[in-house]
């Protein structure tokens, strides 16, 4: 469980980093912002490492039993966040009504794994993802997060649309088995 918390440490801990401006600033000044950046992403990515291999180690051990039904529901809400997460980096209109849909995606991910794991592991993983992702959002809302006023083609939202589900599909008959060693489908 400790490399597991470990993992979400750091991981979260990075992405942290941008919501405080000054130390974000500080950092960039000190080592240019080609290096923060790299260092940010390598950081970022020993976390995930940490963090999956953390959760497959970790105990089980139950603190509720989630719904039957539950399963099938993940099922379908993760087509949302697929498409939260496609859409976060396509330019296309979403951003003219979400501002944050990266983190609107790991608030749907994780709010969803919350209902159909009730494992203290799983609880903690997801559970700390959904706080973070909302404290994401107020965060930079704060700092001056904007609704985008460009409008883009409808062909745009089309291709984030394809490309949520194509990486859905992916990830749940391909990946998921075997990156997190549960199957889905």
């Amino acid at each position: 469980m400790y490399i597991l918390l470990l993992g979400i440490s750091i991981f979260l801990g990075v992405h942290l980093v941008p919501s405080l401006v000054g130390l974000r600033s500080k950092i960039i000044s000190n080592l240019g912002e080609g290096l923060y950046k790299g260092l940010y992403s390598i950081i970022s990515l020993i976390g995930l490492v940490i963090i999956v291999y953390g959760k497959s180690i970790a105990g089980f051990y139950p603190i509720w039993e989630p719904p039957i039904w539950s399963r099938n529901i993940v099922i379908g809400i993760m087509l949302f966040s697929f498409y939260f997460f496609a859409a976060a980096d396509i330019k296309s209109n979403i951003k003219r009504f979400i501002r944050h849909p990266m983190l609107l995606g790991v608030t749907v991910w994780s709010g969803a794994h919350l209902i159909a794991n009730g494992d203290l592991a799983s609880i903690l993983l997801f559970g700390s993802f959904f706080v973070f992702s909302l404290f994401g959002m107020l965060s930079a809302n704060k700092r001056g997060a904007i609704i985008q006023e460009k409008k883009y083609p409808l062909i745009k939202d089309l291709v984030s649309v394809i490309s949520g589900l194509i990486a859905y599909a992916v990830f749940i008959k391909y990946l998921h088995p075997y990156l997190i060693g549960v199957p889905v489908i």
